[in-house]
């Protein structure tokens, strides 16, 4: 029987946790230093999980926690990730995570393939389910020409003045905001402010959103022969606009400034001030929308392939969608290394196991889990 351990009892690590929990064929451990989560995750797995308190901004303390288990899952926030990753990896430990972490996981491939592991990374919803989609396009496709992503997560009720809040870590959604957004187009890598070209999308049931830049390709980039290829965040319309406000005011800068004699980091004070308007009430619904849509050649006809998902609140369980939308992916490709259906070892983006014909698998187990994508394709030419 697999031994797992899940690094982060967050709103979305304590939902993976439970999730393997689930299946009788994982042991599972959950480990946190905070001893509240990691009480309520306990109490909603009805004590089939197992806890213990550790400091994860700790690589060695990281290192020795996962010594005794098969395979690990993280989620940690995006500032801890790397060397998380690297941690885990040096341990010989098979990885799982869900990280949104500045630096390139690829440049730890040398010491994944070393170390006989196989880690793979942004395996939420987007980057995740979103890069599983891209890569399974371009497999289907005989030429893929162009893969357009459009993603968020947001409250069913939107209010002023934010008109959001974060079913994840609030940093990350700030490094959203804030880490420049690269793009394809014709081939070239070009970098564009995040924030910037904004436009309204419409998504049937949900109404009109705003999307905007955000450096969500990623691996993208790298590992696809895309000539067009962008992803936008998305949001109610309004939020982009006051989040420009406060970039260009300073207020999510890390530098210090002296205040009254004090010195300070503005992005601390947002986010003391900020935050927790941003956290959802008990029982606070929100949904997550998810539209890829791909276009090239298949058997000489121009071709749009679109994928399609609006998931919601989960009633029942009290589950954010955002956290049971990012955790399963993660969870369910996990699986998937447990049981050696992921080629290793290396550092694996999520488009390479697409490529690999993995992705109908992976939509039928969200389905399992009450999350479902809709697929369709169309030809172009008439």
């Amino acid at each position: 029987m697999p031994n797992a351990i899940v690094l982060g009892a967050g709103m979305v690590g304590s939902v993976m946790a439970v999730d393997l929990a689930d299946d009788q064929q994982f042991d599972v451990t959950l480990a946190d230093l905070r001893p509240e989560p990691l009480r309520r995750a306990e109490a909603r797995s009805k004590g089939r999980l197992t806890t213990v308190q550790a400091d994860l901004s700790d690589p060695e303390t990281v290192a020795e926690t996962v010594g005794g288990f098969d395979i690990v899952l993280g989620a940690l926030p995006s500032t801890m990730g790397f060397r998380t990753l690297e941690a885990v990896i040096d341990a010989g430990k098979n990885f799982c995570d869900i990280s949104f972490m500045a630096e390139d996981p690829l440049a730890l491939d040398r010491l994944a393939r070393d170390r006989g592991v196989t880690a793979v990374v942004d395996c939420g919803v987007a980057p995740g389910l979103s890069n599983l989609i891209a890569g399974a396009a371009v497999a289907r496709l005989d030429e893929c020409r162009m893969i357009e992503i459009h993603v968020g997560g947001v409250p069913r009720d939107p209010r002023w003045p934010f008109f959001y809040k974060a079913a994840f870590s609030p940093h990350d959604v700030i490094e959203e905001y804030t880490r420049p957004a690269r793009i394809v187009q014709e081939g070239r890598v070009v970098v564009r402010e995040p924030l910037s070209d904004r436009e309204r999308v419409e998504f049937a049931g949900v109404g009109t959103l705003e999307a905007f830049n955000t450096d969500g390709l990623r691996s993208l980039i790298g590992t696809l022969k895309v000539p067009c290829m962008k992803e936008k965040t998305l949001r109610w319309p309004g939020h982009a606009e006051l989040m420009l406000a406060f970039r260009e005011t300073g207020l999510f800068s890390r530098d210090p400034v002296e205040v009254g004699g004090s010195t300070v980091r503005p992005l601390d004070v947002t986010s003391a001030l900020m935050f927790p308007k941003w956290t959802y009430e008990e029982g606070e619904e929100d949904l997550t929308v998810l539209r890829v849509v791909a276009e090239g050649m298949k058997d000489g006809v121009r071709t749009r392939l679109t994928w399609e998902m609006v998931d919601s609140f989960e009633t029942s369980s009290g589950t954010s969608s955002m956290a049971r939308t990012t955790a399963f992916p993660c969870t369910i490709v996990a699986r998937r290394i447990a049981c050696g259906a992921i080629e290793g070892p290396g550092v694996v983006p999520p488009e390479v196991i697409g490529q690999q014909g993995q992705l109908p698998e992976i939509l039928e187990a969200l389905a399992a889990r009450g999350v479902r994508v809709d697929a369709r394709s169309e030809p172009l030419d008439k």
